[in-house]
Formats: structure tokens, C-alpha cells, sequence
């Protein structure tokens, strides 16, 4: 989707409380922050500080995926929040200015019908696919609440 089109991305957004998502967000200009670890940990910090359970994530060098389940806030909100809140602790690491991440992100809204467990092992196995480690293990930002 074209940079002008991101306001598209909230389109019939809706934030139902208790209802797990899948979330992802993409690094300003696919800028491959995080391939320093840690840089990387501030995202997490701001993962794990947000107002929700979050089931499993993985933090690719340019891109975050994200399974988390809302409690009261909306989803707009929580990942505004942490974005905000991150972007302001990997400009201080780095000691630079300017945007971390685009601004919109892509959500999926979970089905009940579909496996939370598989789900996170698909999320958590991106540094697999994409070749950046042999065995998850050896990948350094990534959580599952069942693995």
C-alpha cells in the first residue's frame, strides 16, 4: 500500500475488548533499526509496559508483529502508545530525531475459531523464515506466551 494511502489502514477499525488481534508496523522508510538487539530491547520495554496481554511477538529488523489481546483502551490507542513511547527511547539510543516508524499499522482481528498456540509459533518463526537464524533460539527479540 502507497505511503499516501496509510489513512486507509484505519478504515472500519473496530476495538473490541477482549479480543485478541494480530498487529504489525513497519519501521520508517523499512529502516533496519533492530537489526541491533539492542535497539531493539526499547521497543520491548514499550511492549511490555502496554495496557494489554500481549500472547507473542517478534521484532524483525525493520517490522514488529504483535499478538495481543485488548482490555479497555482501543487498538489505535495501544499501538500509538507504544510507538510513541518506543520511538522516543531508540532516538535517545541513538541519540537522533525524526520517525522511527510509519504511521498507521495492519491489524487482524482473531477469529474465534483460530489457534492462539499456532498463531504465535507462525509469528514467532519469522527469523526463521526470512533466514536470519537457524533455530529460534538463537534469535534474541521474540516471546510467546506458550513457548
Amino acid at each position: 500500500m502507497a505511503f499516501h494511502q496509510s489513512h486507509l489502514l484505519r478504515k472500519g477499525r473496530f476495538s473490541e475488548p477482549g479480543r485478541a488481534y494480530l498487529v504489525s508496523t513497519v519501521t520508517q522508510g523499512r529502516n533496519r533499526l533492530f537489526a541491533d538487539w539492542r535497539v531493539g530491547r526499547d521497543v520491548v520495554y514499550a511492549l511490555v509496559d502496554s495496557p494489554v496481554d500481549t500472547l507473542a511477538w517478534v521484532l524483525m529488523p525493520d517490522h514488529l508483529h504483535w499478538l495481543l489481546q485488548l482490555h479497555d483502551a482501543t487498538l489505535g490507542d495501544v499501538v500509538g502508545s507504544m510507538k510513541s513511547r518506543s520511538a522516543r527511547a531508540v532516538n535517545a539510543r541513538l541519540v537522533r530525531t525524526g520517525s522511527v516508524w510509519q504511521k498507521g499499522f495492519h491489524d487482524h482481528a482473531v477469529r474465534a475459531e483460530e489457534d492462539l498456540r499456532a498463531l504465535a509459533r507462525y509469528v514467532v518463526a519469522n527469523p526463521l523464515r526470512a533466514g536470519l537464524v537457524r533455530h529460534i533460539g538463537d534469535y534474541p527479540l521474540w516471546d510467546a506466551r506458550w513457548l
